[in-house]
């Protein structure tokens, strides 16, 4: 019986904490959201050109993990 109460108690805070987090964006607001700063990947070319450098080192493709068939030397 208690184990049910604090099963139900976790489940409502964790419906409760995914409801509050969830928000309405205003027309005007959404610039603030579109600065670079807010990018996942700030710098997305130079990524791009890692990866594929680490790729044509490692002789392997895709995935951002390291994988055989290259010399080894990264």
């Amino acid at each position: 019986m208690k184990l049910t109460k604090t099963i139900n108690q976790t489940v409502t805070c964790l419906i409760f904490c995914h409801l509050t987090a969830c928000a309405n964006i205003q027309p005007w607001e959404r610039g603030i959201l579109a600065k670079e700063q807010m990018a996942l990947d700030p710098y997305p070319l130079q990524t791009q050109y890692r990866e594929h450098n680490y790729g044509s080192r490692e002789g392997s493709n895709g995935g951002g993990s390291a994988k055989g068939g290259g010399c080894g030397c990264y």
